[in-house]
């Protein structure tokens, strides 16, 4: 049993830097690009729901 395990476990590691070898990293430009896109996006993003959630507490309040 404690072969077959070991055996395993060898099996495994060797299968993970297999696939670690096909695996791609970003460039530091590319990291930086996407998280500029990301960090305008939530910007953006805050402020038309911003409008909207004052827009919407407007009209309640008109309603009430």
């Amino acid at each position: 049993m404690f072969k077959r395990m070991t055996e395993s476990i060898r099996l495994f590691i060797t299968d993970v830097r297999g696939e670690m070898k096909k695996v791609s990293f970003p460039s530091r430009s590319e990291t930086l690009g996407s998280t500029t896109v990301v960090i305008v996006f939530c910007i953006l993003m805050s402020l038309y729901l911003s409008v909207i959630d004052s827009f919407l507490v407007w009209l309640v309040g008109k309603l009430i």
